[in-house]
């Protein structure tokens, strides 16, 4: 029964059209990350890029090379619009975009991730069956018509990322819509729209909407009746967000999705002009099916255990950040600090405090003062330039962290050495201080 309907044979319109949208965005993510400076000051600029830790082999390239590597990401966009080497063009793309994903956590966000996933996705697709130079090169890889499973392998990730990201939203501080005034504290310069932002009812709104958008879009999408209604909001909802949070290609890589809920002779009619297709049925699977099962069972166990880590680490996620990336934790805190790093000697003793300013730029020194990981990977950057010297350290931090609307409270335990404590992915860490007094 599930055999018969993952590999039926449907409509590929929805991925072809789709194919072009996610084509034209990734190079106006790489070539909008060029000309708007994002590049030079998260991974230029810096004297010491923070990786996700395990990855700290991958660092920038240096000099002009990483304008050059967003370049080349850029033209791979090019080519999957173009559907020109797909296969080729759609993986470098995915491995390079892994790449700078893992090499810097600066400015981590949550659609980073989900374009990172989305692109190994694609990669092995076959979105250049129609419509594509690889198609005029080579006709006979033609096809108007796909297996089922493709198009349900992209609507239960984002089914995963919208629920996991409602679900999220159900705790004190988005309750309150206390995190809501906070985040739209800094938009009150916004031209014409910074007073409205400030309203109380327009917290509460904005508050109760983003849960239920997230909780009800996929299946008010997927439902006929509702559909074209659900399509409206989910327009609003996301040029909203665009607008309000400047959180790049995203919502309009949210809208693009929504073609895989319209029915396929729609997107042909609105988008490629072809007449209606006939489809023929057989019982043919394809090759190596089981491991296709098998491969898709695996990842979407793995998406559906990520987001749930942090139940099983001790303390509140929202203090300790221990299990929160890869969570589709999206918009529930705002996390200030204050932090004094000390290196001290362990030959003679002497203890001297480090100068942030000449290693760190301001919103890396933001993220060390009250993220723990950063903290920590700051410390073993210490220690391994103090080797260089010939010095074995012990780093040392006096900090304070601010959660949303809570007093500041003591974060990382100032006794321990942070140079000489190993990181632990999915436990608890005993320096970072409880999040409420036992």
């Amino acid at each position: 029964m599930l055999n018969q309907f993952l590999f039926k044979r449907i409509d590929n319109a929805q991925l072809i059209v789709f194919r072009i949208f996610y084509g034209l965005l990734v190079c106006a993510e790489c070539f909008g990350a060029i000309l708007t400076g994002w590049v030079r000051k998260t991974l230029v600029e810096p004297k010491f890029t923070f990786s996700f830790i395990g990855f700290e082999w991958l660092q920038p390239l240096p000099g002009n090379g990483m304008y050059i590597y967003f370049f080349i990401m850029g033209l791979c966009g090019v080519l999957i619009t173009l559907g020109y080497k797909y296969r080729y063009s759609a993986l470098t793309f995915a491995f390079l975009w892994a790449g700078v994903y893992l090499m810097q956590k600066t400015s981590y966000n949550n659609h980073y991730y989900l374009l990172m996933l989305l692109a190994f996705i694609m990669a092995f697709l076959p979105a250049n069956r129609s419509y594509s130079m690889d198609v005029k090169y080579n006709p006979t890889i033609e096809k108007d018509s796909m297996f089922n499973y493709v198009r349900w392998l992209i609507i239960l990730q984002l089914f995963i990322v919208y629920t996991y990201a409602s679900l999220a939203k159900i705790y004190g501080d988005w309750l309150d819509f206390s995190i809501i005034e906070i985040l739209m504290a800094n938009k009150k310069e916004y031209f014409l729209v910074g007073e409205f932002l400030q309203q109380r009812w327009v917290h509460q709104c904005i508050a109760i909407f983003g849960i239920l958008f997230d909780l009800l879009i996929i299946p008010v999408l997927l439902f006929k009746p509702t559909r074209k209604v659900a399509f409206a909001f989910a327009i609003f909802f996301h040029l909203f967000n665009s607008f309000v949070f400047r959180i790049g290609i995203f919502p309009y890589l949210s809208l693009a999705f929504c073609v895989f809920f319209f029915d396929p002779q729609t997107i042909r009619n609105l988008f490629l002009r072809k007449k209606k297709i006939s489809i023929t049925q057989n019982d043919k699977k394809p090759q190596h099916h089981k491991w296709i099962l098998g491969v898709l069972g695996i990842y979407f166990l793995i998406q559906l255990a990520l987001p749930l880590r942090h139940y099983f680490i001790k303390d509140n996620v929202l203090w300790t950040e221990e299990g929160h990336r890869l969570s589709w934790r999206m918009m529930l805190r705002s996390r200030v600090g204050s932090i004094r790093v000390f290196v001290e000697d362990k030959a003679t003793g002497k203890r001297e405090q480090v100068k942030l300013d000449d290693y760190l730029t301001k919103k890396q020194k933001r993220k060390v003062a009250c993220y723990p990981d950063f903290t920590w990977q700051f410390a073993q950057h210490l220690k391994k330039e103090s080797a260089k010297e010939g010095k074995e350290v012990g780093v040392y931090v006096i900090n304070k962290v601010r959660v949303n609307k809570a007093k500041y409270r003591e974060f990382i335990d100032p006794t321990i050495d942070l140079a000489n404590v190993p990181w632990k992915h999915f436990s608890h860490h005993d320096w970072i201080l409880p999040a409420k007094e036992e």
